[in-house]
């Protein structure tokens, strides 16, 4: 059974490839093909799940000498499971937004195939086992997420684009030197291998230091967030649907993964770690709070989101085992609900910029009457972010808080009160100018055909996905913190 199971997940890594490149050839008539064919994706990681529940799968890709090693357990099982569901989401979204788009066809074709290679590295990332494959699916990751931010072909999207570039490379450097250390110190890349002989000595710290300071960097944690907003600013909407869900957090994935086989009891540098992800939640909420552009409101949302992910370090360094069960959970619970409703968000919010036919907040006056469905769409997406029940959100929080008060990291509590009532804010404030109606109306442009329900059904499942909590919780639990 488990050789069965080793090959169906990694056809279900690798078909996003084929597909992409068969919308490639043929985009007009195949688009609608790739994203049903896509569907069949989440229905083999649902198959894989439980098995993945009851025993990790883990095995090795032999190339040539070169020995790369994989692992399926619960936890990438899931994340697998939700990288699939925003794709699929994305790639739907992505057949409306083609027609909708002034641009031409080329650059629309081009999506599909580097969507295929942003899935099949999201993939690996969450099944790699050593440094080498995980550099891999890294570079990948960033390399598609690049070509996809310069699709639009404008002067701003090719500067924000080279500029995501130049820090990304930055970040493969720092994390190459890392890994040269790690390698020349114990002599192995594989991860359990290096758990095993690694010891908290000062090459450890300086290699882990090089990996986080390349992570934080490509996942836009504060102060290293600079890229992130203008990226967002000139993307397509389904591009930055698919960023903001997934490919930041990516990042961050591999440095917890990291940062627990190598320096578990580091609670200096995880204090270090959650004070800059509070940063992160107070000025990316005042950030939000603060920007004109719709877009930019919720790009800024992310850069705050994202430092709730970071208060993970704190709860769960040296932390009772309790304590660090419930942050375990939390984080993993959070990064699945905020994915989801980032990602209706931002095509939400493309939705009323294509039919408002501008960008500023000002200029929703009169869409809570012209497009109640996108507005509707992006208020339950809020829901989830602000962590309101019976959203994932609002379990995620609900869990730090209590994680926060039983360690008695009582400053975490005071951020995740803080940090809801900015989000709030600038949700609020997003809704106070879609309901003035005393402003010159819009000529509103209809939107393309299911171009409204899509980011509605993910809104829902992140508000969903708090109702059902326990089932992915439960297969957390069962795998336990590493």
């Amino acid at each position: 059974m488990s050789e069965a199971a080793s090959l169906l997940l990694w056809l279900t890594l690798a078909a996003p490839l084929p597909l992409g490149l068969l919308a490639l050839w043929k985009p007009p008539c195949q688009m609608r093909t790739v994203v049903l064919a896509t569907g069949a994706l989440p229905l083999a990681t649902l198959w894989l799940l439980p098995r993945a529940g009851e025993g990790a799968l883990h095995g090795s890709l032999a190339l040539g000498g070169l020995s790369l090693h994989w692992r399926l357990d619960a936890l990438a099982a899931l994340l697998l499971l939700l990288t699939q569901l925003v794709l699929l989401a994305s790639a739907a979204y992505g057949v409306g937004h083609r027609r909708a788009a002034l641009a031409a066809d080329a650059p629309h074709a081009r999506f599909w195939p580097l969507l295929g290679g942003l899935a099949f590295a999201l993939g690996v990332i969450w099944v790699a086992a050593d440094l080498l494959l995980l550099y891999a699916g890294l570079e990948l990751m960033g390399l598609c997420a690049v070509g996809m931010m310069l699709l639009p072909g404008k002067a701003e999207a090719i500067r924000a684009g080279l500029r995501y570039l130049l820090y990304a490379l930055v970040g493969s450097l720092a994390w190459l030197l890392g890994v040269a250390l790690l390698l020349g110190a114990w002599g192995t890349l594989e991860l359990s291998g290096l758990a095993a002989v690694a010891e908290p000595d000062a090459t450890t710290r300086i290699a882990m230091a090089l990996l986080a300071g390349g992570l934080l960097l490509k996942a836009a944690i504060f102060p290293l967030h600079g890229w992130l907003a203008p990226v967002h600013a000139s993307a397509w909407t389904p591009v930055s649907a698919v960023h903001g869900a997934l490919v930041v957090k990516a990042s961050f994935f591999i440095l917890i993964t990291l940062w627990r086989r190598l320096l578990p009891e580091a609670e200096g540098a995880a204090w270090a770690l959650g004070l800059l992800g509070a940063a992160a939640v107070l000025w990316g909420g005042l950030k939000a709070w603060r920007a004109d552009s719709l877009k930019q409101v919720v790009a800024w949302s992310t850069v705050g989101q994202l430092g709730y992910l970071m208060l993970a370090f704190p709860l769960l360094a040296g932390a009772a085992a309790s304590v660090a069960s419930l942050a375990w959970q939390a984080t993993w619970l959070q990064l699945a609900g905020h994915a989801l409703a980032k990602a209706a968000m931002f095509m939400a919010a493309g939705n009323l910029l294509f039919s408002t036919g501008a960008s500023r907040l000002v200029d929703l006056a009169g869409t809570s009457r012209r497009l109640p469905l996108s507005l509707m769409t992006f208020g339950v997406a809020a829901v989830t972010l602000m962590g309101l029940p019976p959203s994932a959100g609002f379990t995620a929080k609900w869990l730090l808080l209590q994680a926060s008060l039983e360690s008695g990291q009582w400053p975490w509590a005071v951020v995740l009160v803080l940090g809801t009532l900015l989000t709030a804010a600038y949700v609020f404030r997003v809704l106070r100018c879609s309901f003035v109606e005393e402003a010159p109306r819009h000529e509103f442009h209809p939107l393309p055909r299911g171009t409204d329900l899509t980011p509605l059904l993910l809104a829902l499942a992140a508000v969903g996905l708090g109702l059902v909590a326990e089932w992915p919780l439960s297969l957390l639990r069962q795998g336990g913190v590493p």
